[in-house]
């Protein structure tokens, strides 16, 4: 930044100066203090801006009467990360002005304080003297929209009206953002439909608001009124457009709006290319979003990110790590999601070693405690074989959210730690952090090694129903599978019958190697007729086909084939004996193939 620089650096001479000077001169200098801050907080140059904080106390200019310096600092500090400095400045102000609450509440919410956002503003309604503006409500709307406060959104939306604030672009659009981001699609459609003066922005929010809830076939709705309204589109409303086509895994649809942006000369700047190489990751086009990433001319850390995950998304991990080489010889450093999207690929690699110079580079960059780095550790040694390890990290961890808990049950369970993962999913229950889709496939895993088969019936039946979590084909085939452990084959036939689910080979191997174990051929041949399902047969292994063959044939099923040209057509029990004379040749097709 040496134009800033050299920009500062004649404007703080003169304000340096004109500090000193007698109280005439002081306020011919106010602007340039402004300004310094101003630079010092977009900069996040602390040194600048404690420089001009010193000089302004040398010069009692940080006291009740001088409102303007004192937002200014407010603003500095709650921009640099320092909200603890600015709540201490703003707490000793005897009078505030609407800008001294806007600053740090602004400041809060930047900082990720949204519970502080919520009770400035109940403090400020409580005392009364100043009303809220059009920023304070905006701010205000966010945090309730990252803290899922939706009924005191609702409050402030009903401010907003009362006060006639209601129809300002920000208030309009924050609105919009917090009824899209909780699934109150229809409110926020109304706002859209109701408010005049409709911008691009407005769009965006709704857009952005579907997008981050998943809520694909309403955004590409609106991005469709978009079009139809003649809305211009800006680089905001293409990277939803990219997280849209990404997210679909809509490849066509991608390269249109690839073809479209460069039509109409969108600047690709880092976040475009960057939803732009993300969506053909996403899309299975690795090799494409290497291209986009080779033509982009300022190749940053988000953009090297961005195609390390596609290469991630893709299975191509070794590509991925080969990068991270390719990026220090650009003196380009990491940051925590590199650091995670390297570890998850040596995950998928197994590849210890590599995840261990990368856990100690983490280390050395100060990223032990960012909770992205901590995660892809966790399953880095899982998925390596060093459960220990990912234990240890989990230990030392300060803060657990979803994925950390996640990966920690799905890590005990793949190394066959039943009361382990048991025993963090109990803790998960207790520190309050709802369980998701994914965690209940840990835990009903975790039932199937202990075989507790009652207890994975309640968690199927009850906890995930009461968690608002509809079970799928990975929770289906863990209990199928526990069935089978236990020795349930006959209801574990029953289950299959009777689960709403398409069962896949995976399920079928399940049952097939069940029945291979407590060696209940017969009930597995006409189990299989029942099901009319003979391909799953072609996906078993050698030990199985031999052992089946071995019953057919011990069994006399192989010389029905004798008296099958007698049977064409005559009754009933004729097509029973054509579907096990099916069964037994897809069953020889198997073992062809294992050369038995």
């Amino acid at each position: 930044m040496p134009s800033l620089n050299l920009n500062i650096t004649p404007l703080l001479k003169n304000t340096t100066t004109s500090l000193f000077k007698p109280n005439p001169l002081i306020s011919s200098s106010l602007k340039d203090i402004v300004k310094v801050l101003k630079l010092s907080a977009d900069s996040k140059n602390l040194n600048l801006g404690k420089i001009i904080h010193a000089q302004l106390i040398i010069t009692n200019q940080v006291t009740e009467n001088n409102l303007i310096q004192v937002n200014s600092l407010i603003n500095f500090y709650a921009k640099s990360g320092k909200i603890s400095i600015g709540r201490q400045l703003f707490d000793q102000m005897r009078e505030r002005n609407v800008v001294s609450w806007s600053a740090l509440m602004a400041g809060c919410l930047h900082n990720g304080f949204t519970l502080e956002v919520i009770e400035l503003f109940r403090n400020m309604l409580l005392m009364g003297n100043v009303r809220p503006n059009e920023y304070i409500l905006a701010t205000v709307l966010s945090g309730c929209c990252e803290r899922g406060a939706v009924n005191l959104g609702r409050q402030t939306h009903g401010y907003a009206v009362k006060s006639g604030l209601m129809f300002h672009q920000y208030v309009k659009n924050a609105l919009i953002y917090l009824y899209s981001m909780n699934l109150d699609a229809k409110v926020a459609l109304q706002i859209l439909n109701s408010v005049p003066g409709l911008d691009n922005s407005s769009y965006n929010s709704i857009i952005k608001g579907f997008l981050e809830q998943g809520c694909l076939m309403e955004a590409v709705k609106i991005l469709f009124r978009m079009l139809e309204d003649c809305v211009p589109w800006d680089k905001v409303t293409y990277v939803s457009a990219f997280g849209l086509c990404a997210g679909l895994k809509n490849l066509r649809w991608g390269m249109q709006v690839h073809c479209y942006a460069m039509k109409m000369n969108v600047e690709f700047d880092v976040f475009v290319n960057s939803a732009v190489i993300d969506m053909y990751g996403k899309c299975g086009r690795a090799r494409y979003a290497r291209n986009v990433f080779d033509g982009v001319e300022d190749q940053n850390v988000v953009c090297w990110t961005a195609v390390m995950g596609a290469y991630l998304q893709n299975a191509c991990f070794e590509e991925a790590i080969n990068l991270l080489c390719e990026m220090d010889a650009s003196d380009i450093q990491p940051n925590d999601y590199t650091l995670a999207v390297l570890l998850n690929c040596c995950a998928g690699l197994s590849a210890l070693k590599h995840g261990e110079l990368l856990h100690a580079r983490a280390e050395k960059m100060g990223f032990r405690n960012h909770v992205i780095v901590a995660n892809a550790l966790i399953n880095m040694y899982a998925k390596s074989g060093n459960i220990k390890a990912a234990n240890r990290v989990f230990s030392h961890m300060s803060y657990q959210d979803l994925v950390t808990w996640n990966s920690m049950i799905s890590g005990y369970s793949h190394h066959g730690l039943g009361r382990e993962a048991l025993a963090v999913f109990y803790d998960m229950l207790a520190a309050d952090e709802p369980p998701n889709y994914v965690t209940f496939v840990g835990v009903l895993a975790a039932c199937g090694h202990l075989g507790l088969v009652e207890e994975g019936f309640y968690y199927l039946n009850h906890l995930m129903k009461k968690n608002g979590v509809k079970p799928g084909l990975e929770h289906y085939t863990c209990i199928l599978g526990l069935l089978c452990k236990a020795g349930k084959l006959h209801a574990a036939q029953e289950f299959m019958n009777t689960s709403p689910v398409q069962w896949d080979v995976v399920a079928w191997r399940t049952l097939l190697n069940a029945c291979h174990i407590h060696r209940d051929f017969a009930k597995l041949l006409w189990h299989l007729i029942d099901m009319k399902c003979f391909d799953g047969i072609r996906h078993i292994d050698i030990r199985w086909c031999m052992s089946f063959w071995n019953f057919c044939f011990n069994d006399g099923v192989c010389q029905m084939r004798s008296t099958r040209h007698h049977l064409d057509g005559q009754n009933e029990s004729a097509s029973e004996y054509h579907m096990v004379f099916k069964a037994v040749e897809s069953l020889e097709a198997a073992c062809m193939g294992h050369g038995i």
